[in-house]
Protein backbone atom coordinates (compact mmCIF):
# COMPACT_ATOMS: atom_id res chain seq x y z
CA UNK A 1 0.00 0.00 0.00
CA UNK A 2 1.53 3.37 -0.59
CA UNK A 3 0.76 5.24 2.23
CA UNK A 4 -0.74 9.12 2.63
CA UNK A 5 1.93 9.54 5.19
CA UNK A 6 5.00 7.82 6.67
CA UNK A 7 7.87 8.72 8.52
CA UNK A 8 10.98 8.43 7.43
CA UNK A 9 13.41 6.45 9.59
CA UNK A 10 16.16 4.94 10.06
CA UNK A 11 19.90 3.97 11.73
CA UNK A 12 20.51 7.67 12.80
CA UNK A 13 17.02 7.32 14.85
CA UNK A 14 18.38 3.72 16.41
CA UNK A 15 21.59 5.06 17.30
CA UNK A 16 20.02 8.35 19.03
CA UNK A 17 17.91 5.86 21.19
CA UNK A 18 20.50 4.13 21.75
CA UNK A 19 23.00 6.55 23.51
CA UNK A 20 19.66 7.37 25.44
CA UNK A 21 19.59 3.75 26.75
CA UNK A 22 23.06 3.41 27.59
CA UNK A 23 22.74 6.76 29.91
CA UNK A 24 20.72 4.87 32.11
CA UNK A 25 17.56 7.61 32.06
CA UNK A 26 14.58 7.70 29.42
CA UNK A 27 13.02 10.13 30.91
CA UNK A 28 12.65 14.04 30.53
CA UNK A 29 16.20 15.01 30.33
CA UNK A 30 18.99 17.01 28.10
CA UNK A 31 18.30 15.12 25.12
CA UNK A 32 14.49 17.06 25.71
CA UNK A 33 15.95 20.24 26.41
CA UNK A 34 18.35 20.06 23.09
CA UNK A 35 14.85 19.48 21.09
CA UNK A 36 13.66 22.19 22.37
CA UNK A 37 16.50 24.66 21.95
CA UNK A 38 17.00 23.22 18.36
CA UNK A 39 13.24 23.49 17.26
CA UNK A 40 12.89 27.14 19.19
CA UNK A 41 15.94 27.37 16.48
CA UNK A 42 14.38 26.29 13.83
CA UNK A 43 11.43 28.79 14.70
CA UNK A 44 13.85 31.90 15.28
CA UNK A 45 12.51 31.96 18.92
CA UNK A 46 13.76 32.47 22.14
CA UNK A 47 14.26 28.91 23.80
CA UNK A 48 12.09 30.43 26.85
CA UNK A 49 9.47 30.89 24.74
CA UNK A 50 9.34 27.02 24.23
CA UNK A 51 7.39 24.31 26.70
CA UNK A 52 7.70 20.52 24.90
CA UNK A 53 4.39 17.87 25.18
CA UNK A 54 3.75 14.66 24.92
CA UNK A 55 1.32 15.20 22.03
CA UNK A 56 -0.03 18.50 20.16
CA UNK A 57 -3.24 18.10 21.86
CA UNK A 58 -1.97 18.44 25.35
CA UNK A 59 0.09 21.38 23.72
CA UNK A 60 -3.66 22.68 22.78
CA UNK A 61 -5.49 21.85 26.01
CA UNK A 62 -2.33 23.83 27.92
CA UNK A 63 -2.59 26.68 25.47
CA UNK A 64 -6.66 26.89 26.38
CA UNK A 65 -5.53 26.84 30.16
CA UNK A 66 -3.07 29.71 29.62
CA UNK A 67 -4.93 31.70 27.33
CA UNK A 68 -7.88 31.57 30.70
CA UNK A 69 -10.54 30.00 28.27
CA UNK A 70 -13.60 28.95 30.39
CA UNK A 71 -17.52 28.50 30.62
CA UNK A 72 -19.23 31.58 29.06
CA UNK A 73 -16.53 32.07 26.12
CA UNK A 74 -16.66 31.56 22.47
CA UNK A 75 -13.56 30.31 20.48
CA UNK A 76 -13.83 30.28 16.69
CA UNK A 77 -12.31 28.04 15.12
CA UNK A 78 -12.36 26.76 11.72
CA UNK A 79 -14.93 23.84 11.33
CA UNK A 80 -11.95 21.93 8.70
CA UNK A 81 -9.61 21.03 12.11
CA UNK A 82 -8.80 18.16 13.53
CA UNK A 83 -11.08 16.94 16.21
CA UNK A 84 -8.30 17.81 19.59
CA UNK A 85 -8.78 21.15 19.08
CA UNK A 86 -12.17 21.70 18.97
CA UNK A 87 -11.99 18.94 22.30
CA UNK A 88 -9.74 21.32 23.70
CA UNK A 89 -12.11 24.16 23.33
CA UNK A 90 -15.57 22.08 24.94
CA UNK A 91 -13.40 20.64 27.71
CA UNK A 92 -12.87 24.03 29.06
CA UNK A 93 -16.15 24.92 29.07
CA UNK A 94 -16.02 26.98 26.40
CA UNK A 95 -18.00 27.04 22.88
CA UNK A 96 -16.55 26.28 19.77
CA UNK A 97 -17.85 28.62 17.32
CA UNK A 98 -17.05 27.13 13.83
CA UNK A 99 -16.54 29.88 10.78
CA UNK A 100 -16.46 28.53 7.25
CA UNK A 101 -13.16 28.33 4.84
CA UNK A 102 -12.39 28.94 1.41
CA UNK A 103 -13.65 25.53 -0.66
CA UNK A 104 -10.25 25.58 -2.82
CA UNK A 105 -7.66 26.54 0.02
CA UNK A 106 -9.60 25.08 2.68
CA UNK A 107 -8.25 27.90 5.19
CA UNK A 108 -10.54 30.64 6.33
CA UNK A 109 -10.16 33.94 5.03
CA UNK A 110 -10.02 37.06 7.66
CA UNK A 111 -13.68 37.57 6.51
CA UNK A 112 -14.53 34.42 7.93
CA UNK A 113 -13.00 34.34 11.04
CA UNK A 114 -14.43 38.14 11.38
CA UNK A 115 -18.01 36.78 10.73
CA UNK A 116 -17.41 34.10 13.43
CA UNK A 117 -16.68 36.92 15.90
CA UNK A 118 -19.32 37.31 18.77
CA UNK A 119 -19.17 39.21 21.85
CA UNK A 120 -18.25 36.43 24.00
CA UNK A 121 -15.29 35.45 21.67
CA UNK A 122 -11.97 35.08 23.48
CA UNK A 123 -9.87 33.48 21.35
CA UNK A 124 -9.77 32.37 18.09
CA UNK A 125 -7.94 28.56 17.41
CA UNK A 126 -6.59 28.73 13.54
CA UNK A 127 -5.22 26.18 11.67
CA UNK A 128 -3.03 26.11 8.84
CA UNK A 129 -4.53 23.15 6.22
CA UNK A 130 -2.08 21.47 4.83
CA UNK A 131 1.18 23.78 5.70
CA UNK A 132 -0.01 26.57 3.78
CA UNK A 133 -0.42 29.51 5.53
CA UNK A 134 -3.44 30.61 4.21
CA UNK A 135 -4.57 34.79 5.66
CA UNK A 136 -2.59 34.63 8.83
CA UNK A 137 -0.91 38.03 8.82
CA UNK A 138 -4.65 39.66 8.02
CA UNK A 139 -5.93 37.37 11.05
CA UNK A 140 -3.67 38.23 13.31
CA UNK A 141 -4.04 42.12 12.99
CA UNK A 142 -7.92 41.03 13.30
CA UNK A 143 -7.35 39.27 16.70
CA UNK A 144 -5.08 42.48 18.13
CA UNK A 145 -7.60 44.93 16.77
CA UNK A 146 -10.48 43.04 18.62
CA UNK A 147 -8.11 42.31 21.65
CA UNK A 148 -8.83 39.11 21.13
CA UNK A 149 -6.29 36.11 21.91
CA UNK A 150 -4.74 33.63 18.62
CA UNK A 151 -3.85 30.06 19.26
CA UNK A 152 -2.19 28.64 15.96
CA UNK A 153 -2.11 24.69 15.52
CA UNK A 154 0.91 24.38 13.09
CA UNK A 155 0.60 20.77 13.62
CA UNK A 156 0.78 20.67 10.07
CA UNK A 157 2.90 23.77 9.33
CA UNK A 158 6.35 22.53 10.84
CA UNK A 159 8.36 24.77 8.07
CA UNK A 160 5.64 27.21 6.78
CA UNK A 161 6.21 30.42 6.59
CA UNK A 162 5.29 34.16 5.58
CA UNK A 163 8.10 36.84 4.19
CA UNK A 164 10.34 34.94 6.93
CA UNK A 165 7.66 34.50 9.90
CA UNK A 166 7.17 30.84 11.04
CA UNK A 167 3.93 29.96 11.26
CA UNK A 168 3.01 29.25 15.16
CA UNK A 169 4.02 32.43 16.01
CA UNK A 170 2.13 35.10 14.91
CA UNK A 171 -0.39 34.54 17.47
CA UNK A 172 -0.33 34.32 21.42
CA UNK A 173 0.61 30.82 21.96
CA UNK A 174 1.17 28.09 18.95
CA UNK A 175 1.36 24.36 18.92
CA UNK A 176 3.10 21.64 16.73
CA UNK A 177 2.47 17.58 16.29
CA UNK A 178 5.77 15.04 15.92
CA UNK A 179 3.41 11.73 15.80
CA UNK A 180 4.07 9.37 13.90
CA UNK A 181 2.31 10.77 10.51
CA UNK A 182 4.42 14.40 10.47
CA UNK A 183 6.86 15.54 8.75
CA UNK A 184 9.37 15.59 11.48
CA UNK A 185 8.56 13.13 13.66
CA UNK A 186 9.34 12.05 17.33
CA UNK A 187 6.88 9.00 17.44
CA UNK A 188 5.07 11.09 19.06
CA UNK A 189 5.04 14.87 21.21
CA UNK A 190 4.42 17.99 20.90
CA UNK A 191 5.74 21.94 21.22
CA UNK A 192 3.78 24.77 22.62
CA UNK A 193 5.08 28.27 22.25
CA UNK A 194 4.15 31.21 24.12
CA UNK A 195 4.54 34.82 23.24
CA UNK A 196 5.05 35.61 26.69
CA UNK A 197 7.96 34.40 28.44
CA UNK A 198 6.49 34.37 31.82
CA UNK A 199 3.19 32.09 30.33
CA UNK A 200 5.84 29.64 29.15
CA UNK A 201 7.14 29.26 32.37
CA UNK A 202 3.56 28.44 33.86
CA UNK A 203 3.32 25.80 30.90
CA UNK A 204 6.51 24.38 32.26
CA UNK A 205 4.31 23.82 35.08
CA UNK A 206 1.30 22.38 34.57
CA UNK A 207 2.45 19.67 31.87
CA UNK A 208 4.26 18.30 35.20
CA UNK A 209 1.68 18.34 38.01
CA UNK A 210 1.64 21.60 38.57
CA UNK A 211 4.78 21.22 40.73
CA UNK A 212 7.10 24.51 41.35
CA UNK A 213 9.94 21.69 40.27
CA UNK A 214 10.61 19.02 38.43
CA UNK A 215 13.11 16.91 40.48
CA UNK A 216 14.32 16.54 43.56
CA UNK A 217 17.48 17.05 42.04
CA UNK A 218 16.95 20.85 41.51
CA UNK A 219 16.36 20.84 45.41
CA UNK A 220 19.38 18.73 46.32
CA UNK A 221 21.71 20.73 44.40
CA UNK A 222 21.29 23.43 46.47
CA UNK A 223 21.88 21.21 50.15
CA UNK A 224 18.16 22.09 50.36
CA UNK A 225 16.94 19.99 53.23
CA UNK A 226 14.07 17.50 52.56
CA UNK A 227 14.29 17.88 49.07
CA UNK A 228 11.96 15.38 48.28
CA UNK A 229 9.34 17.75 49.48
CA UNK A 230 7.39 19.06 47.04
CA UNK A 231 4.63 22.38 45.94
CA UNK A 232 2.31 22.56 44.09
CA UNK A 233 1.05 25.63 42.31
CA UNK A 234 -1.82 24.00 40.31
CA UNK A 235 -4.47 21.42 39.73
CA UNK A 236 -2.42 19.63 36.21
CA UNK A 237 -1.41 16.36 34.83
CA UNK A 238 1.53 14.96 33.56
CA UNK A 239 2.12 15.56 29.85
CA UNK A 240 5.78 16.12 29.21
CA UNK A 241 8.24 14.72 26.53
CA UNK A 242 10.72 12.24 27.15
CA UNK A 243 14.86 11.53 26.44
CA UNK A 244 14.12 8.95 23.75
CA UNK A 245 11.26 11.44 21.89
CA UNK A 246 13.32 14.09 21.87
CA UNK A 247 16.75 12.13 20.87
CA UNK A 248 14.76 10.85 17.73
CA UNK A 249 13.18 14.40 17.65
CA UNK A 250 16.38 16.02 17.05
CA UNK A 251 17.91 13.91 14.47
CA UNK A 252 14.80 14.62 12.27
CA UNK A 253 15.02 18.20 12.69
CA UNK A 254 18.83 17.85 11.72
CA UNK A 255 17.04 15.86 8.75
CA UNK A 256 13.97 18.52 7.80
CA UNK A 257 15.82 20.38 5.36
CA UNK A 258 15.76 17.17 2.92
CA UNK A 259 12.61 16.07 3.88
CA UNK A 260 10.88 19.13 2.80
CA UNK A 261 13.47 19.41 -0.42
CA UNK A 262 12.12 15.82 -1.46
CA UNK A 263 8.19 17.23 -0.88
CA UNK A 264 8.06 19.87 -2.62
CA UNK A 265 9.61 17.25 -5.88
CA UNK A 266 6.93 15.27 -4.77
CA UNK A 267 4.33 17.82 -5.38
CA UNK A 268 5.92 19.54 -8.40
CA UNK A 269 5.67 16.46 -10.23
CA UNK A 270 2.21 16.22 -9.35
CA UNK A 271 1.48 19.84 -10.24
CA UNK A 272 2.98 19.06 -13.63
CA UNK A 273 1.45 15.27 -13.89
CA UNK A 274 -2.45 16.90 -13.36
CA UNK A 275 -2.04 20.18 -14.51
CA UNK A 276 -4.14 18.65 -18.04
CA UNK A 277 -6.77 16.67 -16.51
CA UNK A 278 -10.23 17.39 -16.80
CA UNK A 279 -12.88 17.99 -13.82
CA UNK A 280 -9.71 17.97 -11.45
CA UNK A 281 -8.54 20.99 -9.33
CA UNK A 282 -5.06 21.06 -7.61
CA UNK A 283 -3.74 22.96 -4.52
CA UNK A 284 -4.31 26.83 -5.26
CA UNK A 285 -0.77 29.09 -5.75
CA UNK A 286 0.87 30.45 -2.89
CA UNK A 287 1.05 34.12 -2.37
CA UNK A 288 4.14 36.06 -2.83
CA UNK A 289 6.05 35.80 0.23
CA UNK A 290 4.57 32.15 1.76
CA UNK A 291 6.09 29.16 2.35
CA UNK A 292 4.46 25.52 2.61
CA UNK A 293 5.35 22.46 4.39
CA UNK A 294 3.87 20.81 1.86
CA UNK A 295 2.10 18.40 4.66
CA UNK A 296 -1.02 17.63 1.91
CA UNK A 297 -1.19 17.35 -1.14
CA UNK A 298 -4.95 17.33 -2.58
CA UNK A 299 -7.04 17.30 -5.51
CA UNK A 300 -10.73 17.94 -6.24
CA UNK A 301 -13.24 16.43 -8.04
CA UNK A 302 -16.93 16.47 -8.03
CA UNK A 303 -18.76 14.70 -5.01
CA UNK A 304 -19.84 11.25 -6.64
CA UNK A 305 -16.72 11.25 -8.84
CA UNK A 306 -14.53 11.84 -5.71
CA UNK A 307 -15.80 8.78 -3.91
CA UNK A 308 -15.41 6.63 -6.84
CA UNK A 309 -11.70 7.59 -7.16
CA UNK A 310 -11.00 7.00 -3.63
CA UNK A 311 -11.94 3.48 -3.64
CA UNK A 312 -10.69 2.55 -7.37
CA UNK A 313 -7.28 3.96 -5.89
CA UNK A 314 -7.64 1.62 -2.27
CA UNK A 315 -8.07 -1.41 -5.18
CA UNK A 316 -4.75 -0.65 -6.85
CA UNK A 317 -2.95 -0.17 -3.39
CA UNK A 318 -2.93 3.58 -3.44
CA UNK A 319 -4.38 5.01 0.42
CA UNK A 320 -6.11 8.36 0.24
CA UNK A 321 -8.69 10.21 2.70
CA UNK A 322 -9.98 13.87 3.29
CA UNK A 323 -8.57 15.54 6.07
CA UNK A 324 -10.37 16.50 8.35
CA UNK A 325 -14.25 16.03 8.29
CA UNK A 326 -16.17 19.32 8.77
CA UNK A 327 -16.70 19.34 12.48
CA UNK A 328 -19.78 21.56 12.58
CA UNK A 329 -21.37 18.32 11.12
CA UNK A 330 -20.57 16.50 14.35
CA UNK A 331 -23.65 16.46 16.85
CA UNK A 332 -21.59 16.40 20.47
CA UNK A 333 -20.55 20.09 19.62
CA UNK A 334 -24.31 21.36 19.02
CA UNK A 335 -23.26 23.66 15.96
CA UNK A 336 -26.23 25.10 13.82
CA UNK A 337 -23.58 26.79 12.14
CA UNK A 338 -24.46 26.94 7.61
CA UNK A 339 -20.28 26.69 6.06
CA UNK A 340 -21.70 26.25 2.34
CA UNK A 341 -17.38 26.24 1.61
CA UNK A 342 -16.75 23.73 4.04
CA UNK A 343 -19.08 21.27 3.43
CA UNK A 344 -17.94 22.23 -0.33
CA UNK A 345 -14.37 21.48 0.04
CA UNK A 346 -15.52 18.81 2.27
CA UNK A 347 -17.84 16.48 -0.81
CA UNK A 348 -15.03 17.19 -3.22
CA UNK A 349 -11.17 16.83 -1.75
CA UNK A 350 -9.04 14.11 -2.06
CA UNK A 351 -5.88 13.85 -0.17
CA UNK A 352 -3.21 12.12 -2.19
CA UNK A 353 -0.21 10.22 -1.06
CA UNK A 354 2.50 12.92 0.10
CA UNK A 355 5.50 12.17 1.83
CA UNK A 356 9.84 11.63 1.66
CA UNK A 357 9.83 8.32 0.80
CA UNK A 358 7.64 8.20 -1.75
CA UNK A 359 9.59 7.22 -5.00
CA UNK A 360 9.21 9.03 -8.53
CA UNK A 361 7.53 5.56 -9.63
CA UNK A 362 5.51 5.76 -6.92
CA UNK A 363 3.68 9.29 -7.75
CA UNK A 364 3.71 8.10 -11.13
CA UNK A 365 1.80 5.15 -10.55
CA UNK A 366 -0.62 7.01 -8.23
CA UNK A 367 -1.04 9.71 -11.25
CA UNK A 368 -1.37 6.65 -13.36
CA UNK A 369 -4.12 4.93 -11.48
CA UNK A 370 -5.81 9.04 -10.89
CA UNK A 371 -6.35 9.15 -14.62
CA UNK A 372 -7.11 5.48 -15.53
CA UNK A 373 -9.92 5.77 -12.26
CA UNK A 374 -11.09 9.57 -13.77
CA UNK A 375 -11.37 8.07 -17.40
CA UNK A 376 -13.81 4.87 -16.02
CA UNK A 377 -15.86 7.11 -13.74
CA UNK A 378 -16.40 9.97 -16.75
CA UNK A 379 -17.66 7.26 -19.24
CA UNK A 380 -20.34 5.94 -16.83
Amino acid sequence: MINVFQPSLGEEELAAVREVFATGWIGRGSRVDAFEAAFAAHLGVGREQLTSTNSCTEATFTAMTLAGVGPGDDVVIPTVSFVGAANAIAAHGARPVFCDVDPHGLNPTVADVERALTPATRAVLLLHYGGYPGDIAEIARLCAERGVLLVEDAANAVASSVHGRACGVFGDFGVWSFDHGKIAVAVDGGMLYTRDPDLARRAAKLVYFGLEERSGHQRAARAADRWWEIEVSSFSRRSVMNDVLAAIGCVQLRRLPDFLARRAEVVARYDAALADVPGLRTPPPLPAGHRTSHYFYWVQLDPGVRDEVAADLYRAGIYTTFRYPPLHRVPLYRSAAVLPGADRAAERTLNLPLHQSLSDDDVDLVVSELRASLRRVMRG
